[in-house]
This record gives structure tokens, C-alpha cells and sequence, in this order.
């Protein structure tokens, strides 16, 4: 029998690494040296004898990815991914600390939802704040210590078949082409992927491409920190959608080296500031005094800009013909609207996913649709989540899955609820954090919960 979509991510959630080393699988080649594919080599170096990342820029380099946009933006560690990261890389925590990285229990953790204060979960999990190449390069630095992972400096050019199996990928280096071969070939180039084009190259079908457009423009910017250590260090503010501010929601985290980090994100039109002044000036009139106040710091370099136009999924499990020893991970099969977090957290779930699959000792000779399955039900909550609430952004329109109106109804009361009712705070912050399943806000007891706080909060 098979286990429902709730049980499937909990134990996904608890996996763990093999105590001993147990290869199942020959050469692997990772194409793309992403978050989610260094924690695919993690997981690889467990079940390969030998691992090989092929990335466009210099894995073993120390000045980032030029491939990462996005990479001087705030970004969010879920205590789901953090829990994870500290499974994949034991003392994690200890080390990212080490290098600047500021705690973030739960009582050091402040939301607001319309300007109103929402309450603490005194029993939710930690997390970690710190900037995205402070989290990529200690995942970075631990994945590339393992003896059996190399990198290779190349940009992939196509995919190589023989057999029905995918069997390498074909490479490019200074002028000179080559083939990387492998037993397993994992895609982790990110939501531009060109896999689906290789697929389609080689004879196979290419899958379906699903997006959602939300026309997402967000703002960085890093001021001084004066407090060695805040009481709180993750603060976060969002509007209902359609109520009067123009900017969607703000945030800002302690980081390393003594600073803060404060994002804003504004749809459509609405445009967060892209001046220091303007910037400013919003987190002091759109958000609580501690936007303004934290903002009353220096301003470190300038105000960093990005735009996310829509969210995308790439459903390899429906493909009916897929060649055997591929998978793909992270952002090549779906990314979501990054206000809400969840890139990390879903990549380290996909790593999960391979961990699984392989320690089942698959055929390699067959395609990976058991690992497509399980991956599936990582995606479907990550993207059933993020959508749901862009349906609810008034430039959104659509498509609406059945039942909407109901869900939607539902899914107000919650978060509602949240502002003022530790247990269903306790419930959505789970969900929140991929560490359980959307379904588990739709039973009798939790929205009963909801309702009664709301009426009392009336």
C-alpha cells in the first residue's frame, strides 16, 4: 500500500544518512554546483564511489556564483531545512555560528501581519540567520572536503544517451568539448535548465512547463548592526494583499559581520525603493517603529534590486518515456516566489528524495520514477502553498484550482488565527516550514481553533 502525501514528507523529513558508506552507483555527475546540487553531492557521496560537480564557475572559488542573481538578496533558512542541513553536515550550526552566522530561536523570531504582533511558539524550532554566501559557501566548503567529489570547471552543453540511460554530459572548457560520463546524471542548473531541450534532442519528451505569473520586484539593502546580540534578530512584516500600503512585506535578519540585512518586496507596479532615501523612508512609514528604527543605522553599500516574474515547475513525473539514471533537482524542477523562503528548504527535501531512492538500491537499467514520486510530493506542497497565496495578490489571475474560494476562505481564518492562538501558529509555522503537510491544516480541530481565536480576538 502506498503511503499518503502526509506520511511521504515526514519521513522525507527524518531521513538521515547511511551510517557507512554503501555505493549502489559507479561515476555521478551533478550538472550545476547550486545549493541543490552541492546537497546532491552530499547525498551522492554516500551511494557513488565517485562524484563529479560540473559547474560554469569555479566551485572551489570563494567570490560566489555568477549564476545566483538573486545571491545579494535576503535569504530565509527554514528551521525545517536548518534541522536538514545539520542531519547532511553534522556540527553545522557550531560552524556557520563560528563564521558569523546569528541564532534565531523562536523567541528571538518577531512577525507581524498587518502591523499587528503574532504571537511566539515557544517550542518551534531554531534557525540560523545569515546571507545566502555565508549558508552556500559552508555547504560548499563541507561537500567539496568529501574524498570521493571532484568539480570541473566546464559549462554543459547537452546531454549524452545510450541505451535508454542517460550516460554523461557533453562539456565545454576553454574552446576545447568533452563528455563527463556517469551512471547517474543529476540536473541542478537552476530554473533555467536546459535539460528539457536535451531531452527533446536526444529523441525523449520534454515535460511539461507549468508557470504562475507574479511579477515579484524586491530590494536589499545592509545597514550597521550596533547590537552584538539583539534580542531580536529576525523580524518580519507582511500585508494582506490588497490592503493599502504599496509594498507587500519587509524583513530583516541579523547576518554576519556585525550588520543587518532588510528586504522589501512589492508586486506588479508597486516597486520597492531602489534609492537609500526612498528605501528608507518606506520601512519608516509602510512597517512597525522597529523597521524605522533599525533603519536609523548606516546604510552599507547600495540598495540591490531583482525581479521575480513567475513561478515554474517542471512535472518530470508525468513524463511517459524519460530515460534511465537522470534526475533533477532544486530549481530546474520548480521555483516559487522567494518571499516565502522555501529554496533552500525544498532543495535539502529533494536531497532527501535521492537519499531515499538510492538506499532502495534501484535498477539502474529503469527510469527514476520512484524518485520523481516522492520528489512530487515536495513540490506539490511547496507549490500548492506559494501559489494559493499569489492567487490571493488582486494582479493575479489565475488559474484557480477547484475549490479555491473555500480554500481561500480557509486559509484566511488560519493565518488570521495566527496573530493571536499559539496552537495554530504551532500548526501553520510546521507547514510553513516543510516539515509538514498543507492537509493538516484542513482538519476539523485546527480550523474549529482558528475560528474560536478569531472570535475571541473580536
Amino acid at each position: 500500500m502506498s503511503l499518503s502525501p502526509a506520511r511521504v514528507l515526514a519521513g522525507l523529513n527524518a531521513v538521515r544518512p547511511p551510517d557507512q558508506a554503501s555505493p549502489v552507483v559507479g561515476r555521478a555527475v551533478v550538472v550545476g554546483g547550486s545549493v541543490a546540487g552541492l546537497l546532491a553531492a552530499r547525498v551522492l557521496s554516500d551511494y557513488a564511489e565517485s562524484v563529479v560537480i560540473i559547474d560554469r564557475d569555479d566551485p572551489q572559488g570563494t567570490a560566489g556564483r555568477l549564476g545566483v542573481p538573486q545571491g545579494t538578496q535576503l535569504h530565509a533558512l527554514l528551521p525545517g531545512g536548518f534541522l536538514l542541513l545539520e542531519r547532511l553536515f553534522p556540527g553545522f550550526r557550531e560552524q556557520a555560528l563560528a563564521q558569523g552566522a546569528v541564532e534565531a530561536p523562536p523567541a528571538a523570531r518577531r512577525s507581524y501581519l498587518d502591523g499587528r504582533l503574532k504571537v511566539v511558539v515557544p517550542d518551534d524550532a531554531d534557525s540560523l540567520a545569515g546571507t545566502r554566501p555565508l549558508l552556500e559557501g559552508l555547504i560548499r566548503q563541507r561537500v567539496l572536503r568529501l574524498p570521493n567529489v571532484k568539480t570541473v570547471t566546464a559549462r554543459a552543453t547537452g546531454l549524452v544517451c545510450e541505451g535508454g540511460a542517460a550516460t554523461g554530459v557533453r562539456c565545454e572548457a576553454g574552446g576545447v568539448t568533452g563528455v563527463e560520463s556517469g551512471d547517474l546524471v543529476v540536473d541542478a542548473m537552476g530554473r533555467s535548465s536546459r535539460l528539457s531541450d536535451w531531452l527533446e534532442q536526444a529523441g525523449w519528451q520534454r515535460p511539461a512547463l507549468r508557470r504562475m505569473t507574479v511579477n515579484l520586484n524586491y530590494a536589499t539593502a545592509l545597514f550597521r548592526r550596533r547590537e552584538t546580540d539583539p534580542r531580536a534578530t529576525v523580524v518580519m512584516a507582511l500585508h494582506t494583499p490588497g490592503t493599502p500600503p504599496d509594498v507587500a512585506g519587509a524583513a530583516y535578519f541579523a547576518v554576519e559581520d556585525g550588520r543587518w540585512m532588510a528586504m522589501m518586496a512589492g508586486y506588479g507596479d508597486n516597486r520597492p525603493g531602489r534609492t537609500a532615501d526612498d528605501f528608507v523612508r518606506r520601512l519608516r512609514e509602510q512597517f512597525p517603529p522597529e523597521f524605522g528604527e533599525m533603519a536609523g543605522n548606516e546604510m552599507l553599500g547600495d540598495v540591490r534590486t531583482y525581479r521575480h516574474a513567475d513561478s515554474r515547475r517542471r512535472d518530470f513525473h508525468a513524463l511517459r518515456r524519460l530515460p534511465a539514471g537522470l534526475v533533477s533537482v532544486g530549481d530546474a524542477v520548480a521555483s516559487f516566489n522567494p518571499v516565502y523562503g522555501q529554496g533552500i528548504t525544498a532543495a535539502a527535501l529533494h536531497a532527501a528524495c535521492l537519499s531515499t531512492y538510492l538506499r532502495s538500491r534501484p535498477d539502474p537499467r529503469v527510469p527514476a520514477r520512484r524518485f520523481f514520486a516522492l520528489q512530487k510530493v515536495v513540490v506539490d506542497v511547496a507549490w500548492s502553498m506559494s501559489t494559493s497565496a499569489d492567487l490571493a495578490l488582486p494582479h493575479v489571475d489565475g488559474p484557480y484550482p477547484r475549490g479555491y474560494r473555500l480554500s481561500s476562505w480557509v486559509s484566511r481564518q488560519i493565518v488570521q488565527a495566527t496573530v493571536t492562538d499559539v496552537p495554530t501558529a504551532r500548526c501553520f509555522n510546521e507547514v510553513v516550514s516543510l516539515r509538514a503537510h498543507p492537509r493538516t491544516l484542513a482538519t476539523p480541530g485546527v480550523l474549529l481553533g482558528a475560528l474560536r481565536a478569531n472570535r475571541r480576538a473580536r
